[in-house]
């Protein structure tokens, strides 16, 4: 009897520890069984183009969930993402098209100066600080070491955005624009994390601030009459970059190859890395972590800016797709990213959450959008649907549901009809006679 409970509890346990995966196989199998077929007979939904066009399509918005599981697991949350992949479309179709100096390069120039620099920085004292060297020799040699180190970024950083800056003689290549647009958002994502932990103020506060900022900025960047920056391979735009949008081999997309790549990166990272804990500790409790002697304010700052980076990046990938920019690409897209994030069992509260997670639930985000497009349901019933999936994932997830089922079992109990109940003779008032 014992042994039945005990195999019970395991497999319990067991497909409490897998329900997300669970999900994404049954979602899967709706969208094999509810598939139109072709005109030769063959299920449209299981369609190696089908498929490809999926992985195609979330990689945008799975970049941008990267970047949102980072500020999610510290408790924050960041509403800017939409915002900063818009505007980092606009730079990167002005960048692609236009020859000589526009408000692209005036962005873009002092935004890759500050990442260089900070990169190159950061890698120097990094790699000092793990030096050992004897207790009276480390301070004195430290500060002279931070001073040259200093310096090498400036000079690196310097001749890096002077190598920018003289390329707007001439329509930017796929390099130039990789590197340019992931620091513009990289540099507005700073900014959200330096308000954040300089003015301790709520990061809903400031990222929604940034959300308009950002939008704003990108209407500027544009021009006040234009609403969209058509970018042609080929015509007014270089064709290589056309390899952002191609088929390796004819089979793997590229933007979805490198959203597995992301992936992967900070799987790694949160998993194995000093790094990765100290996300989860700032998420868990930041206060036991600042005592713990976790440098808070530098990791909320860097995932700020990573999520701003992922976001201008996940932009250049916007108009390789749809051949354009637009001031106004992103909007509804940080809602995307935080429901990919949740449904992936990420914790609003921080602390719980994993990158696998969000792969599934940017996956199943991706399979449901496809198979309602499919079986051709109208977009409004679609975001119905939507919304109701992220409402049960959320409670699934966080074990609420048999909160919820007490609470109606409360109601029906409530608005039941009482029945009278014969008082009951005083037990003590008898004894007493």
């Amino acid at each position: 009897m014992q042994s039945s409970r005990g195999n019970l509890g395991r497999i319990r346990t067991l497909l409490n520890a897998t329900k997300l995966y669970w999900g994404l196989v049954l979602l899967f199998l709706v969208g094999i069984l509810s598939s139109p077929v072709s005109s030769k007979g063959h299920n449209i939904f299981l369609s190696y183009g089908n498929i490809s066009d999926v992985f195609r399509q979330i990689s945008v918005t799975g970049i941008t969930a990267v970047g949102m599981t980072l500020v999610i697991l510290i408790a924050g949350i960041d509403l800017s993402v939409g915002s900063v992949l818009a505007l980092g479309s606009v730079v990167c179709a002005m960048l692609l098209t236009n020859e000589g100096w526009s408000a692209a390069y005036s962005i873009g120039v002092p935004a890759i100066f500050v990442l260089v620099f900070l990169v190159v920085l950061g890698a120097g004292l990094f790699i000092t600080r793990a030096q050992s060297r004897p207790a009276g020799e480390q301070a004195n040699d430290q500060t002279r070491l931070n001073r040259i180190i200093a310096f090498v970024a400036i000079v690196v950083a310097a001749a890096i955005a002077w190598w920018v800056a003289s390329g707007a003689d001439t329509k930017a290549g796929v390099l130039l624009v990789l590197l340019v647009v992931p620091a513009v958002g990289f540099l507005l994502g700073m900014v959200n994390g330096l308000v954040i932990v300089g003015g301790r103020l709520q990061p809903f506060i400031v990222t929604l601030a940034m959300m308009v900022a950002g939008l704003g900025i990108a209407r500027l960047t544009a021009g006040q009459n234009t609403a969209v920056w058509p970018v042609y391979t080929g015509s007014n735009a270089t064709e290589n970059f056309e390899f952002l949008r191609s088929l390796i081999f004819g089979l793997v997309p590229v933007p979805g190859l490198i959203f597995a790549g992301i992936i992967i990166l900070f799987w790694v990272i949160l998993k194995y890395t000093k790094f990765g804990r100290y996300i989860y500790a700032i998420g868990g409790n930041e206060e036991a972590a600042r005592l713990a002697g976790v440098p808070v304010w530098r990791v909320k700052i860097t995932v700020y800016a990573i999520s701003g980076y992922l976001a201008a990046l996940a932009g250049i990938l916007y108009v390789a797709q749809y051949r354009q920019g637009k001031p106004d690409a992103g909007m509804g897209l940080e809602l995307d990213a935080i429901a990919a994030v949740v449904i992936g069992g990420t914790s609003l509260m921080g602390g719980r959450g994993s990158m696998i997670g969000t792969l599934v639930g940017v996956l199943i985000f991706g399979f449901l959008s496809n198979i309602l497009q499919l079986n051709n349901i109208d977009s409004n019933t679609q975001l119905v649907l939507k919304g109701i999936i992220i409402i049960v994932a959320v409670l699934l997830q966080e074990r609420r549901s048999s909160g919820w089922l007490f609470f109606i079992s409360q109601l029906m109990t409530a608005s039941s009809p009482k029945k009278s109940v014969p008082d009951k003779p005083d037990k003590r008032q008898g004894q007493g006679e």
